[in-house]
């Protein structure tokens, strides 16, 4: 098979194609013949962290990916040789990623897909939908799953509307049932965060931000998606309804934030970082089928017109794959495999 690999950290030239032998599936696992690759920000920085051991002497990167089931380990039930599955968290502490023609797996990292959805919108879940469903799910009083009515009546406030969790936060929380606030920096972004679902789109270059917020949330915000809590904690805690969340899960803007303690402690709020490589299993179960019942529901649309445009590159350019998602590119970038 095809598989991309590098032996040691650094920049996107340590990836190469490689020829490898088809690995056979252990008990528990399964062997899927990806489709589509995902790249999130976290598949390159694992990649660059020089001075952090391998889990192997060879990985081949990337966490996301959907295909068809290929073969299955001895005592696996749940999974057939021949279904369609979105893979979540592949190369997590294993070498085994999607950028390959084949990757095996965890069976519980395998998630059913549905006929009618792509694998390109399989290859667009796992880190950015689970993220955003965890996101979703902080709040002090629930609820700690998502379905259609289960945000009725809650405002989320969405910071960074046009990324790819900010898009999965849109419809996820307008699928629960929210009034949906996004924050964007520019028209075109503007238009994106519109097409994933809320009609409630602000800049957040533009002054009196807070005070839009809260007329379109009058008794604040309880629930908060946030993309860069270095820029943003202030305004964050400032729109915040009494008890409300703030689930920060990236360090746009900087690795550290200040938040004004007597208004934070004063409603209560919580600060819940997120990141999905440690969050425990009970979450990350409950994020995989909360997010498939919202894809059989078809509310998670990925391409420009759904507000997620797709960037696409063969298996043999995943370095500059890489490269695209470290440079911010818009939207979702995807491999061809």
């Amino acid at each position: 098979m095809k598989a991309i690999v590098y032996s040691t950290p650094g920049d996107s030239s340590v990836l190469s194609l490689v020829e490898r032998e088809v690995p056979e599936p252990a008990a528990g696992e399964v062997r899927v013949r990806i489709a589509v690759s995902g790249v999130n920000p976290t598949d390159w920085k694992a990649r660059a962290s020089v001075g952090r051991p391998l889990v192997a002497d060879e990985v081949t990167p990337n966490q996301d990916g959907a295909g068809t089931v290929d073969a299955v380990g001895d005592g696996v039930n749940d999974l057939a040789v021949g279904d369609r599955v979105w893979v979540y968290l592949a190369a997590h502490q294993r070498p085994t990623g999607t950028a390959a023609e084949y990757a095996v797996i965890p069976a519980s990292r395998a998630v059913p897909l549905p006929e009618a959805a792509s694998f390109e919108l399989g290859a667009s879940l796992g880190v950015p939908a689970m993220t955003a469903h965890r996101a979703l799910t902080v709040h002090e009083f629930g609820p700690a799953r998502l379905s259609p009515g289960a945000l009725t009546g809650r405002s989320v406030l969405v910071q960074g509307g046009a990324g790819a969790v900010g898009h999965a936060a849109i419809q996820l929380a307008v699928w629960a049932g929210a009034t949906v606030i996004a924050t964007v920096s520019s028209a075109e972004k503007e238009a994106l965060a519109r097409a994933a679902g809320t009609p409630h789109v602000l800049r957040y270059t533009e002054p009196g931000l807070a005070d839009r917020i809260r007329e379109i949330a009058p008794d604040g915000i309880d629930h908060v998606v946030e993309v860069a809590i270095a820029d943003n904690a202030g305004l964050d805690v400032e729109v915040l309804a009494n008890h409300g969340s703030i689930g920060y899960y990236a360090d746009n803007g900087g690795d550290t934030f200040t938040a004004a303690v007597r208004e934070s402690f004063a409603k209560n709020a919580r600060w819940q970082g997120l990141l999905l490589y440690t969050v425990g299993e009970e979450a990350l179960v409950a994020a995989a089928e909360d997010v498939s019942a919202a894809v059989a529901d078809g509310v998670l649309p990925v391409g420009e017109g759904a507000g997620l445009p797709l960037t696409w590159f063969p298996l043999e350019e995943t370095a500059a794959a890489h490269d695209a998602v470290e440079a911010g590119v818009t939207g979702k970038v995807l491999i061809r495999v």
